[in-house]
This record gives C-alpha cells, sequence and structure tokens, in this order.
C-alpha cells in the first residue's frame, strides 16, 4: 500500500500536479485571549470577551484559511470593578441595545481569502457575523510559533448596533460613542 501511495505522489509531481500539505491546526481557547476598546466622546471601556473555539488551517507553513466562534455571552469589562457600575456596563452590553446575547450568544469569523504581505504576514478578508448579521471585514494578521496575532476595528452599526451613534442620532453631545470598537486578539495554536 506504501509502495503505490509513492508511485502515485511520484506521478503527481512528475506531471505537474500540485501536492497539498493542509494542516488544520486547532486553537486552544483556553489560552488565547480577545481584548477590546470601545471608544466615547469622555473616554473609553476596556474589556475581554472568550473564544469559544477555532481553527488556522496552513498549506505547509503558509496560511490558508480560519474560522472562530466567540462566546458573546462572555463579554466582560475590565477598567471598572464591582460597584463602579461594572455590572450595569457588562449588562447593557448584553442587551439588544448592543450585542442581544441572550438570542445571539455566540459570533463567528470565516476567512474567505487571504494573500501575503510578507513571511508570516498575512492580509484576510473574512464574513464577520454578529447578531445573525454578516458584513466582510479586512485585517492583519501575524503568525509565529503557534501564536497568531491581529487588530481588527469593526463597525458596530453593520450590525445593528447604533445605541448612543453620532451617525444615527443627533444632539448627544458627550453621550456619543464611537461607531468602531477595536479587538487585539492573541491565538495559541
Amino acid at each position: 500500500m506504501k509502495t503505490i501511495k509513492t508511485i502515485a505522489f511520484t506521478l503527481l509531481v512528475a506531471f505537474g500536479t500540485t501536492v497539498s500539505a493542509q494542516t488544520t491546526k486547532k486553537v486552544d481557547a483556553s489560552k488565547s485571549t480577545i481584548n477590546w476598546v470601545g471608544k466615547k466622546v469622555t473616554g473609553q471601556h476596556t474589556g475581554t470577551i472568550s473564544l469559544k473555539d477555532g481553527a488556522l488551517v496552513f498549506d505547509g507553513k503558509k496560511l490558508v484559511g480560519g474560522n472562530f466562534t466567540v462566546d458573546m455571552t462572555s463579554i466582560n469589562t475590565t477598567d471598572l470593578k464591582a460597584g463602579e457600575g461594572k455590572e450595569k456596563l457588562d449588562g447593557h452590553l448584553k442587551a439588544d441595545d448592543f450585542f442581544g446575547v441572550e438570542k445571539h450568544p455566540t459570533a463567528t469569523l470565516v476567512f474567505k481569502s487571504i494573500g501575503a504581505k510578507t513571511k508570516n504576514s498575512y492580509k484576510v478578508n473574512a464574513d464577520l457575523t454578529i447578531k445573525g448579521i454578516t458584513e466582510p471585514i479586512t485585517f492583519d494578521i501575524v503568525t509565529v510559533k503557534n501564536v497568531a496575532t491581529a487588530k481588527l476595528a469593526v463597525n458596530r452599526t453593520k450590525y445593528d448596533i447604533k445605541y448612543g451613534s453620532g451617525s444615527f442620532f443627533e444632539g448627544l453631545g458627550d453621550k456619543t460613542i464611537s461607531d468602531n470598537f477595536d479587538l487585539e486578539v492573541n491565538l495559541k495554536y
């Protein structure tokens, strides 16, 4: 059987057929982090959200795919302490005004195309689904020694999250919340 595989491989290479060595590497959700920053006129809030599961796909050492599921029920504010408004903000972010986690407990990110920028650095075009709404997003990702890092800027209004948006409501003054929130992702696989 081994001889047949060796002959088949030799024939494929001889006739110019590319042999793919794709491997899927599961991301260790417990060792990976997603940090977020939401800005408003008077400052910002920071927090974390947990990865539920995910995988990166490589062809040799080249990144060629990926998909991830985020646990939206895990939204956690880190710049406030209990009794300082943390519970109120966490609850509001989980409510329908923002991410509606009761109806939409997960968000997903699926890589659609990847272009190499430099060694271990890629530009990714992906589909991001939040609150059941899928929109394209583009970002850079770097992979080095079983760690992938990325920074994403997400326009929340594309996902029907308009609360406090100056793009949709007038007269908000210092209550205006930026349409974009930032994610800093560190994946261990």
